[in-house]
């Protein structure tokens, strides 16, 4: 009997291995499709040439500090990839029986608005990876950071913080303040809730100033 079940898990075992390598093939193979289209480079160079791009110089420390604590706190001190997020995300998504926090870093966030779309499927975040690891390899994480301030979507039909920070605002993204950096960096977890709901957008305003708080402690 024991011969017979180690023999089912070393089965299974292998059919897992071989369920991962599948995923991981075409992942890799959507990933090729995807820059043999158009380049990283040419793909990153066409988002800085869109009118409302911003340097991040150009864009208030309150609201790149509140990005980075509430989105990726790590972000400096991981690659593509952040295994420790991931798990700790884990955790907090079970206990709280909902998904509350995405593994995501801020890399594979920008790697999926320059070319994937939202849709939820390992295929799609193993092709995402790929390119993240691109990234990394080719933009400092400055250049990272600003790319995903000026792709990611603030509700409303705004993308990029210089729509958005005029939108809501009536502001640069130079001139936003400690209250209103916090409040749209909040908005990229949620645009669709949060950009019509003042009151949800608040409260998860709450969440980014606790975040940045502590990020600011490191």
């Amino acid at each position: 009997m024991m011969k017979f079940i180690k023999k089912l898990l070393k089965i299974g075992f292998i059919l897992v291995i071989l369920v991962v390598i599948s995923i991981v093939y075409t992942g890799y193979s959507h990933y090729k499709e995807a820059i043999s289209e158009i380049s990283i480079s040419e793909k990153v160079d066409s988002v800085k040439e869109n009118v409302s791009f911003v340097p991040l110089e150009e864009i208030s420390n309150d609201f790149t500090d509140a990005v980075v604590a509430v989105e990726d706190h790590r972000f400096y001190e991981h690659g593509a990839f952040d295994f420790i997020s991931l798990i700790r995300a884990s955790l907090v998504n079970l206990k709280a029986k909902e998904i509350k926090e995405g593994g995501s870093t801020l890399t594979q966030q920008v790697a999926k608005n320059l070319y994937f779309s939202n849709k939820q499927q390992f295929i799609r975040k193993v092709a995402e990876l790929f390119v993240a690891f691109d990234l990394e390899k080719t933009y400092s994480k400055d250049e990272i950071l600003e790319l995903y301030v000026n792709i990611i979507y603030y509700g409303e039909g705004n993308y990029g913080i210089q729509k958005a920070s005029t939108y809501y605002f009536g502001k640069s993204p130079a001139e936003l303040n400690y209250d209103e950096a916090t409040y749209l960096a909040g908005l990229p977890q949620s645009p669709s809730v949060y950009g019509a709901n003042n009151n949800l957008a608040k409260r998860r305003q709450v969440e980014v100033m606790e975040a940045l708080t502590d990020y600011r402690k490191e």
